[in-house]
């Protein structure tokens, strides 16, 4: 068989999530809900890919570039919708129609459902489940020998299933696959006489049977693959179920999950094995770690990238770089562009922003570094500052390998601090300081005897007013 052809439909009004955000395009752990099924059918090798949309709610803009988009003009049901890509549908070989908001079918069951499709000489095959409670899903019947379709009745319109129909448990996933030729004969001969006035997509089937077609299931072991969404409530339970399975995949992959109940992965986030991830941490957009990391816990990456062997203990580390061996937190707070070298340590309550931070180099803690370059070795004391704005210009500040910041220094960029240089704590330091030398900016103490004898003679008169 060719690599098929994918429609998935995303043009539903999805009102019932009550948003200015097309359905479609919500979030489920960091990927767009109509983002699952295009990935999964990449993965499983589809040829052409195409999303049918609504033309009151476009959302080519927040798709791949190598997606195609189909308007469906009017919004007229599931049938509808595939009988506005009959053009592509006559282009191709095979088809496989998917939904936007159906975010759990896999890979592997798209590969699987095709291969079923192929081995059964098929002109469609359906993606079912077996539900406890099959609501208002489609009710599956089959014909008369129980190995194929016969027919897909809607329960969520009433008058359209009978009551023994409703006593059924397999339910349709709307996840099929079609011989093309097959499929476009059918949907012209579509009708839309029944409760709600639409063309349901299902109802070719009987039209394909009838034309001397076999119709197949592919039941899923998996009920979960068929989870649709239509409000917030279907989108938090499908979250929870896409983020059990995310946490399960790295798990399997060789990442421990101390508390997986506290733990927040996205989809697209990368772990090597032996990281341990410590409970109340969120790993989150293109997130990569490194093997051999400890994360938390109570730590949060986003789009950053952490190397080998780094512990991050209770920090925030926003679209960061941090190299191999590097120790972060606790309390830290990684900005954006801040890069640290192998070995580098960013300790308790230190924030950097816009800064590069050589191999070994130190900054324990109470500190913000923010657009400066730091060299190897260096060593920056307690509540060292780079003061980089004069409410105009950003400058930079540099500072030289194996450098010595004392407690309390503030830098006032532009400036430059040389190799092996140190400042004497409580300086603030804006000029140069050459490869060396020490800097100190601080006055002579200066010592007033008597002073609190004196001070508790004004108080005591002061309370006598």
């Amino acid at each position: 068989m060719s690599a098929p052809t994918v429609l998935i439909m995303a043009a539903g009004q999805g009102t019932r999530m009550r948003s200015a955000v097309p359905k479609v395009l919500h979030p489920v752990c960091g990927r767009a809900l109509v983002s699952w099924p295009i990935l999964a059918a990449r993965e499983a090798g589809a040829g052409r890919v195409a999303v049918i949309t609504s033309p009151d709610r476009d959302i080519s803009g927040a798709l791949p570039e190598d997606v195609e988009t189909v308007h469906q003009p009017e919004a007229n049901g599931t049938g509808g919708a595939i009988r506005s890509a009959l053009a592509l549908i006559e282009e191709s070989d095979t088809v496989v129609v998917l939904s936007g908001d159906v975010p759990l079918v896999s890979a592997e069951l798209i590969a699987a459902f095709t291969a079923t499709h192929e081995r059964e000489g098929a002109a469609a095959t359906v993606v079912t489940a077996v539900l406890d409670d099959p609501a208002s899903y489609g009710r599956v019947i089959r014909s008369g020998d129980d190995t194929e379709v016969d027919r897909i009745v809607e329960a969520k319109a009433e008058g359209d299933a009978t009551p023994e129909e409703l006593e059924v448990k397999e339910i349709n996933s709307g996840i099929y696959v079609f011989d093309a030729a097959s499929l476009a004969a059918a949907l012209p001969e579509l009708s839309n006489d029944n409760a709600q006035g639409e063309y349901y997509l299902p109802d070719v089937l009987p039209l394909i049977r009838a034309a001397g077609g076999r119709i197949v299931p592919h039941v899923s072991a998996d009920p979960n693959v068929v989870l649709g969404v239509n409000s917030r409530a279907d989108l938090a339970l499908i979250e929870t179920e896409a983020r059990r399975l995310i946490l399960h995949r790295h798990m399997v992959d060789g990442v421990t999950i101390v508390d997986p109940g506290s733990t927040w992965i996205e989809a697209d986030v990368e772990i090597a094995p032996d990281t341990r991830i410590e409970p109340g941490c969120s790993i989150i957009g293109d997130t990569k770690i490194g093997s051999g990391s400890v994360i938390g816990p109570h730590t949060t990456l986003i789009d950053s990238i952490v190397g080998e062997a780094v512990t991050v203990p209770h920090s925030y580390l926003l679209e960061c770089v941090v190299a191999d061996r590097c120790t972060i937190g606790p309390f830290a707070y990684l900005r954006p562009k801040a890069e640290l070298a192998e070995g580098a340590k960013a300790g308790s309550f230190v924030e950097i922003k816009n800064s590069r931070i050589g191999a070994g180099s130190k900054i324990p803690h109470l500190s913000y570094i923010g657009d400066a370059d730091v060299g190897e070795g260096a060593n920056l004391g307690a509540a060292t500052i780079t003061a980089n704005y004069d409410g105009f210009v950003k400058s930079r500040t540099k500072i030289g390998d194996g450098a010595r910041t004392g407690v309390d220094t503030t830098l006032v960029a532009p400036v430059e601090i040389g190799d092996s240089a140190y400042t004497g704590a409580g300086s603030v330091i804006s000029d140069d300081v050459p490869a060396g030398a020490l800097a100190l900016t601080r006055p002579e103490q200066v010592e007033i005897a008597g002073y609190a004898e004196r001070k508790a003679a004004r108080n005591e008169k002061d309370a006598q007013l």
